[in-house]
């Protein structure tokens, strides 16, 4: 395990970014895990740089959302796969073909997971999971309680998660569920970096790295992976207390 703190959350980012990009350079056809949600904008901001200005080529790539809200389609504007678009796919040279999505408006959940899970078979697994962290602990939509050893399902949102979606919803009801990929899926990438920036996440930074690996605090299970990455900023990483770099 190895923990990057940058003196910023921007600093962070690019750093996120640069781990991204250079993994994509040693292997042009690289699965990747993206997330969405506030934190990795500015790192794929930076992707999106680094394609215009040449040095970055992402037409091999296999990327893979790695969750969705249960009942909501693709095309809503509260859909992962439309935020991913936003943010990303749309600005580079990622081809349609080679973007695995869950489908939140699957007619069934279970034939969903197990297609993705097939894709992501084909492709070998993830080279690199790219992961935020929730303030309750969890990595994908794994909320507390989620079995180390689960796979891509449907699964129950915690009141605070379902909080943070709140304003992607307005006044309409936020979704009870959603699909994602399992932890074991995550466990098994080759690379695993977690992003953290904001002093919002130093409990849940500090818990996750220093206190008990813990199905209550799934994010605690990667520092069990050989080659997991936790890139913070100054202010996420306030609460650490073993010396970091």
């Amino acid at each position: 395990m190895e923990i990057l703190t940058l003196p910023t959350a921007e600093a962070a980012c690019v750093r996120a970014a640069e781990i991204v990009a250079q993994a994509v350079v040693v292997r042009p056809e690289a699965a990747l895990g993206l997330p969405t949600g506030r934190t990795p904008v500015p790192i794929y901001a930076e992707l999106v740089r680094r394609r215009r200005a040449g040095g970055l080529r992402l037409g091999a790539v296999r990327a893979f959302g790695l969750d969705e809200l249960w009942g909501v389609p693709a095309s809503a504007p509260a859909s992962f796969r439309r935020e991913l678009d936003g943010a990303f796919y749309r600005h580079v040279d990622i081809v349609a073909a080679n973007i695995y999505a869950l489908d939140g408006a699957a007619a069934d959940a279970t034939a969903e997971a197990a297609a993705y899970e097939a894709a992501l078979g084909r492709a070998g697994g993830l080279d690199l999971a790219l992961l935020g962290i929730g303030g309750n602990g969890h990595i994908a939509f794994n909320e507390p309680g989620s079995p180390f050893a689960s796979r891509t399902r449907l699964v129950a949102l915690a009141a605070e998660t379902r909080e943070a979606q709140r304003a992607a919803f307005g006044t309409a009801p936020v979704p009870t569920h959603a699909l994602t990929i399992g932890i074991a899926n995550i466990l098994e990438a080759r690379r695993v970096v977690l992003v953290a920036t904001g002093a919002a996440k130093a409990e849940i930074v500090a818990r996750a790295l220093e206190g008990t690996v813990t199905e209550a605090l799934p994010a605690s299970v990667l520092r069990q992976h050989a080659a997991a990455t936790f890139v913070l900023d100054e202010a996420a990483a306030s609460r650490l207390t073993a010396p970091r770099r």
